[in-house]
């Protein structure tokens, strides 16, 4: 794979190369066009696999937040052509890495001292390249570790990057500005958090020994001795990502018990720490024969304000469903209805939101469920068809709790990574459903 010596790190080297992207994809319009013309063929396939190819091709370049809007993208199977969201994914974990000098150069810089200096033998050539950064095998003494390094300049570019995207997800989701700045302000807040490993360590070793007890997922020791503000040292995992897991065709029964694990992690998380590994893509887990999961990046957490748990998540209760009065309180309280909404306006969403959390929560109304691609297939076409609400389309306001967007972002990750398993799980709510219930009893006399 072509390495790269140098990554783009100034404002008008990033957006020029955004520039010249732009040129690329408008001269295959042209192409597309001019095949339709004079052979009349409409098939857009070939469009869409040169798009992506040209737009991944220099997000991969740039790195950061560039490259992880595509990761994220990867994940919204629905938003995009199939040739994109495939493309997409690389950036999970197989971007162009950086060439082996400028990985001493960066980790020296970091550390104070050179990968050899701390390791017996440390590869050069990356074994993951991602979004925010790379990792590398090192060993010391009977130690095998996996050395992850940020890639350079990935911080200081994040917010005028997300202004050069801005107006591409502006053109693409048609959202007023009011929504884009406070998506964008979320967003931005969480790259911020990615870009800064010593949070991550501190995250990373908190969660996993809160976790730990989980059976069947585990976690990696960190190192904060090798450690600096661009480098994060831990012990390697055995395990392969999920693509290449379900390439060796595995026992319907191992693929059970891996999903099953991951759907205890994060139940344990968001119900009983209020804080969520949020960003749930095959890149960071690795799945080994026996149906052990192991987790690889804590950089992107959640941390669920308590109000907001106690708002939001009743909506998956059949009886809190069922009292159109809390229902109303709690759709006022999320910021989905307001006050000076026309009647017909809070019918429309009300039905809308609601009929989308009732087929969102039905893996919570059964002791188990079997989660298919089907399934997600319903969950696309129903919100294809509440996007066509004008009120949807071009929201007359700002609608939805920002600490929404990577809450539902993370569900809707783990439900394609359950579909992909084929997975037929346990899902009845635990102690969780009586806590909720509890909170909300009073209002339902």
């Amino acid at each position: 794979m072509k390495t790269q010596n140098k990554i783009p790190t100034g404002k008008v080297e990033r957006a020029m190369k955004l520039v010249g992207t732009g040129a690329r994809i408008g001269g295959n319009y042209l192409k597309y066009y001019t095949r339709k013309a004079i052979t009349g063929d409409d098939n857009r396939d070939q469009l869409h696999e040169d798009n992506a190819e040209d737009i991944y091709a220099s997000l991969s370049e740039l790195k950061g937040s560039a490259l992880k809007v595509a990761q994220m993208l990867s994940m919204d199977k629905n938003l995009l052509p199939r040739a994109y969201t495939d493309k997409f994914a690389m950036s999970q974990y197989s971007a162009p890495p950086m060439s082996g000098p400028l990985v001493v150069k960066t980790f020296s810089r970091s550390t104070g001292k050179s990968p050899l200096e701390l390791f017996d033998t440390f590869e050069t050539k990356s074994a993951a390249a991602a979004s925010i950064g790379q990792v590398h095998r090192a060993t010391l003494g009977d130690k095998q570790l996996a050395v992850k390094v940020q890639y350079p300049g990935v911080g200081d570019s994040i917010r005028s990057d997300l202004k050069l995207v801005k107006p591409v997800a502006n053109a693409m989701f048609g959202l007023p500005e009011k929504e884009m700045a406070k998506y964008f302000a979320e967003v931005e807040e969480k790259l911020m958090e990615e870009t800064d490993y010593d949070l991550e360590l501190r995250r990373s070793m908190e969660i996993s020994e809160s976790c730990g007890h989980l059976p069947g997922v585990l976690f990696p020791r960190y190192y904060p001795e090798f450690s600096g503000d661009k480098v994060l040292v831990m012990d390697w995992l055995p395990g392969k990502h999920l693509k290449e897991f379900l390439a060796e065709n595995p026992a319907q029964e191992i693929k059970t018990r891996v999903a099953q694990r991951l759907w205890d992690f994060y139940e344990y998380q968001l119900h009983t720490l209020r804080a969520i590994h949020a960003d749930p893509h095959p890149g960071n887990f690795l799945f080994q024969e026996d149906g052990t999961v192991g987790v690889i990046d804590f950089g992107c957490i959640k941390e669920v304000p308590e109000d907001f748990y106690f708002q939001y998540f009743p909506l998956l209760l059949p009886e809190i469903q069922e009292n159109a009065e809390i229902i109303d309180k709690l759709l006022g309280y999320i910021e989905i209805l307001f006050p000076t909404d026309g009647e017909e306006t809070r019918n429309e969403l009300r039905d809308a939101f609601m009929q989308m959390t009732k087929l969102l929560s039905r893996p919570f109304a059964s002791e188990t469920f079997h989660f298919t691609n089907a399934y997600l297939d319903e969950i696309y076409a129903l919100g294809e068809k509440i996007a066509s609400i004008p009120e949807v389309r071009k929201p007359t306001q700002s609608r939805g709790s920002r600490h929404a967007l990577y809450v539902n972002r993370t569900y809707f990750g783990i439900y394609s990574m359950m579909a992909d398993l084929n997975a037929n799980i346990v899902t009845k709510p635990g102690s969780w459903r009586e806590q909720l219930l509890a909170h909300w009893e009073p209002a339902m006399v």
